[in-house]
């Protein structure tokens, strides 16, 4: 199966969260500072993180208590405007190391060590669309993940 790949510019640090902060106000939302510090947070993560995580993280680095449901709403925010994209199957949340390019995502998910590795692969995405379509369904969100043992843990 032909496997689509391209570049992107995958910014990292301080120089990805300038780019999720201006893909987020380019859409017309402000960026708080309880957005940035979920940022920060989510992006340092290497594995996919929970709610719970992130809000236990942002609350010790306020020094007072941050809800779940606030991170939860804040999350879904950068879902809906692609800062992050949710691992269906951990419940948990990974940071768009591309946040200006838009793909729906595979994602290869370790058992293992909860790693979950992000590949962009259109021409599949694509077809999963199409039969979609084809069944009359408008498809908004395809959801690909393969659940397995990656390499470092095989």
């Amino acid at each position: 199966m032909a496997h689509h790949r391209h570049d992107h510019n995958e910014p990292t640090g301080s120089l990805l969260e300038t780019a999720a902060r201006a893909t987020l106000e380019g859409k017309g939302e402000q960026w708080t500072e309880m957005r940035g510090d979920i940022f920060t947070v989510l992006a340092a993560e290497e594995k996919p993180a929970s709610a719970y995580d992130i809000a236990d993280k942002v609350s010790r680095k306020r020094g007072k208590r941050v809800a779940p449901n606030s991170v939860y709403r804040i999350l879904d925010l950068f879902v809906t405007n692609n800062l992050a994209q949710r691992v269906e199957s951990a419940n948990a949340y990974i940071a768009n190391a591309h946040p200006g390019c838009l793909h729906d995502c595979i994602f290869l998910v370790c058992k293992t060590c909860g790693e979950a590795t992000h590949i962009d692969d259109d021409t599949l995405t694509g077809r999963v669309r199409g039969v979609a379509a084809h069944e009359g369904f408008k498809a908004e969100r395809p959801v690909i993940e393969v659940l397995g043992t990656c390499a470092k843990c095989g």
